[in-house]
């Protein structure tokens, strides 16, 4: 710490109280300059459970960056004690740096250069595995993962259920029986498959650039709404791939999801099992569409019992599901690398 000069004498040969205050005041700032500016190992372990924890988000995991300016994890989301930026020269006094898979190239150059001691790197997927390329090139680089993975160190979903006692049932009108959207549609996805053959036993309503009808953001949901049924197909399939299909174009919308991705016990673990159809359920496509097309008005009610003891939230915002860093913080495992990325995200 540097040392303060010999503080003045006055005339009395004895220092007067305004000098022995601003001589107090200098040393205090030095000592914390000395503090920020060259953190040890153990100030920053030791102080995590105090001191506010700074997240760098190396680059941001949309093309549109939010304001992240002030104390957003508090004033949007209650979470105290968490700052965000996106400033890359506070690297050295960052507790964590985000880094989004979609934003990083092959190889290591879009890095740092070095990490901090005691600083975390976070490596962040929505994507399945089969969305995801070139995950060997991170091996022994990130402490912690956070994906839509339950077993993910930071597990951030598409959507929940959320408990609500003063939530109503609410149906709303039905003008045909099934609907989709969809984007990129490939003959080689299982859903493709799918779709083409229920395809010739029921009508489906087909939306979305695939089929030229893209649907703006504000007409999603009163589209889908009126439809009975909405197929909630994954893109592929993966434990926990549970994404926007179903919390929002379905349950959201008012309309019950006819799922297909992980198995009917994996869908369960996130909604109750009277509130959707599993394509699995059923021995044949055309099964399905039978039931589907003969439904009585009594047991499709059935399947919007949850509306009255839960609502759907939604992930939609990016700063909330890094804010949720810090609320994990604190029970995250310390001087954990991930030996084989690629082989954790496939298991």
């Amino acid at each position: 710490m540097p040392r303060a000069s010999p503080l003045p004498w006055s005339p009395w040969g004895r220092p007067g109280v305004k000098t022995l205050v601003t001589a107090g005041v200098f040393v205090t700032m030095l000592w914390n300059l000395r503090c920020f500016l060259s953190p040890s190992n153990g100030s920053r372990e030791d102080s995590k459970h105090t001191e506010p924890l700074l997240v760098l988000v190396w680059e941001w995991p949309s093309k549109q960056v939010p304001n992240v300016s002030g104390d957003v994890c508090h004033e949007l989301y209650g979470i105290t004690g968490c700052w965000l930026t996106t400033e890359r020269q506070l690297l050295h006094q960052a507790d964590v740096v985000v880094f989004p898979h979609a934003r990083l190239q092959p190889g290591q150059d879009r890095l740092p250069k070095e990490r901090p001691p005691g600083q975390n790197w976070v490596w962040v997927s929505l994507e399945s595995p089969s969305n995801s390329r070139a995950l060997a090139g991170w091996n022994q680089t990130f402490n912690w993962v956070m994906t839509y993975r339950q077993d993910s160190d930071i597990f951030i979903p598409y959507g929940k259920l959320v408990p609500n006692r003063s939530a109503t049932m609410n149906i709303p009108a039905k003008t045909n029986l099934v609907s989709w959207v969809i984007s990129n549609y490939h003959r080689t996805q299982k859903r493709a498959e799918v779709y083409k053959n229920l395809s010739r036993y029921l009508h489906v309503n087909v939306y979305g650039k695939a089929n030229n009808k893209p649907l703006c953001k504000d007409c999603l949901l009163p589209t889908t709404s009126k439809s009975r049924f909405y197929l909630a197909f994954e893109n592929s399939i993966h434990r926990d791939y549970i994404t926007e299909k179903l919390w929002r174009n379905s349950l959201l919308a008012g309309t019950v999801p006819v799922v297909l991705g992980p198995p009917r016990a994996n869908y369960e673990q996130f909604i109750p099992a009277n509130s959707f159809i599993h394509v699995d359920d059923f021995n044949s496509l055309e099964e399905l569409a039978i039931f589907l097309k003969t439904m009585n008005s009594s047991r499709y009610q059935q399947f919007f019992a949850w509306q009255r003891r839960f609502s759907v939230k939604l992930y939609t915002d990016w700063r909330e599901r890094i804010c949720t860093i810090c609320t994990a913080y604190p029970h995250l495992p310390r001087g954990h690398l991930y030996p084989d990325l690629q082989s954790w995200f496939n298991s």
